[in-house]
């Protein structure tokens, strides 16, 4: 069985209130009874993408195995690498990384843009993913993760800057049934679909909860509580979601 804690849209900025909900989540995770096999942070770590602001989100994330992450429309390249990565190249290229975990193969992909809030996986991101899937054994179940959900919400401005071009990548999913789930954040709503034949789970925000139209004219709500989604993946290949809320 392989356990995931999948936290999404931190939002350091500097503030007070950011750092108390992430915080507030990791403590909760921290006092699991059965430590996770990873955690999976989809992107917006960063509010402003300042050095800074990846300064303070390392500072939670040290010490911490098997934390893993990828960026999202806030986040920027170069200080991205920089501070979380160790890598000062300034480079602006997209930043993809795989880790096996529990005998799952995670593949974390940059859906982000520089300079734009909607997403879109580039030419050489899906050549990654296509070569990286090529290379794993069949029996090796994939889960691959990125910001952007490629479906709609139902929420005027978040699916306004959803992931575009995603039949690209329902392409390349294509020729790989051992991909068992695409999972994403960026809506700031724990949400489930489906996408190219799979489970699509989006993980609720930690800074501030997405609220749908029939909810209320307001888009986001900062007083409800951070939430998470926990991904478990058993040795027959199902993949089960529970999500839970953190009161900070």
């Amino acid at each position: 069985m392989t356990l995931i804690a999948h936290v999404s849209d931190l939002h350091f900025d500097g503030g007070p209130r950011a750092a108390r909900r992430a915080g507030a989540v990791f403590d909760y995770l921290d006092r699991l009874r059965r430590p996770v096999d990873a955690i999976l942070v989809t992107g917006d770590i960063a509010d402003h993408g300042e050095p800074a602001e990846y300064e303070e989100a390392a500072k939670l994330f040290a010490g911490r195995d098997r934390l893993l992450h990828c960026p999202g429309n806030h986040d920027r390249r170069p200080a991205y690498r920089a501070v979380l990565h160790g890598d000062p190249s300034g480079s602006d290229e997209p930043i993809n990384r795989l880790h096996h975990v529990g005998g799952t193969a995670l593949l974390l992909c940059d859906s982000s843009i520089p300079g734009r809030s909607e997403g879109r996986l580039a030419d050489e991101t899906l050549a990654w993913i296509t070569a990286t899937l090529s290379d794993l054994p069949d029996d090796v179940p994939a889960l691959v993760a990125f910001h952007h959900p490629p479906v709609v919400v139902h929420q005027p401005y978040l699916d306004a800057i959803k992931l575009g071009d995603e039949r690209r990548l329902a392409t390349v999913l294509a020729d790989f049934p051992q991909v068992r789930a695409v999972l994403t954040g960026h809506a700031h709503t724990a949400a489930a679909s489906t996408f190219a034949g799979r489970p699509l789970l989006i993980a609720p925000g930690v800074v501030s909860t997405l609220l749908l139209p029939w909810e209320s004219d307001q888009v986001m709500d900062l007083d409800l509580p951070p939430s998470i989604a926990f991904h478990v993946l058993s040795d027959d290949g199902r993949l089960t979601t529970h999500y839970r809320i953190v009161v900070p």
